[in-house]
């Protein structure tokens, strides 16, 4: 099977950050943003939405093999984000993971895990990561029949309403600990897992 394009979803606005910006954020001398992109590169080709340039993310990205989708109206929220990393897959594309760029325990592993669940042979349309005690999460990958469904969505909500709508055709991937849940949104969310890395 061709490689599953990867669609990183790097375009919001750090609202709950104080001024801070969350994927720009040091993990281990890089921006959690780079480290995000060279996790997914080695799952798959990168199709990486952003805020229109300038903007620091672009920088953080520079010398990486991948894709940027602009996303002018990334004020909207994630579906705007998902709706031209969609429309910028190649027309081949089986399938797509949308992965989330503030997971910071994510694996390359974790997302080969996903991936390799995927089987087109199966009546299975959605496949997702979970924790190892079984709660949905991310990444996701979605068939491509589902594209068309993707592409109508508006807001801030994400693809919940197409996963739902296909919950019966969705297999739970679990992942290690709470690898598939843990997003860092706040400041004291940051300092919380920094101090149970140390």
């Amino acid at each position: 099977m061709d490689k599953i394009p990867i669609l990183l979803l790097a375009a919001g606005q750090s609202r709950r950050m104080g001024g801070a910006d969350k994927l720009m954020q040091d993990i281990d001398g890089e921006p959690l943003l780079r480290r995000t992109a060279r996790i997914a590169q080695a799952a798959g080709p990168v199709i990486a939405a952003l805020p229109p340039a300038p903007h620091p993310r672009h920088a953080a990205l520079t010398g990486l093999d991948l894709e940027i989708v602009e996303v002018p109206d990334a004020a909207e929220g994630m579906n705007a984000s998902l709706r031209r990393a969609v429309a910028a897959l190649p027309r081949d594309a089986a399938a797509a993971m949308v992965l989330l760029a503030d997971l910071p325990d994510l694996t390359a592993t974790d997302l080969s895990c996903v991936l390799g669940a995927v089987d087109f042979s199966t009546k299975n349309l959605v496949w997702r990561g979970a924790t190892e005690d079984g709660r949905p999460g991310h990444p996701v990958v979605f068939h491509k029949a589902l594209f068309p469904e993707l592409l109508k969505l508006a807001g801030d909500a994400g693809a919940q309403s197409v996963v739902q709508a296909y919950r019966d055709r969705l297999e739970l991937v679990p992942l290690p600990g709470q690898n598939a849940r843990t997003d860092l949104d706040t400041p004291e969310a940051w300092a919380e897992w920094r101090a149970q890395k140390q």
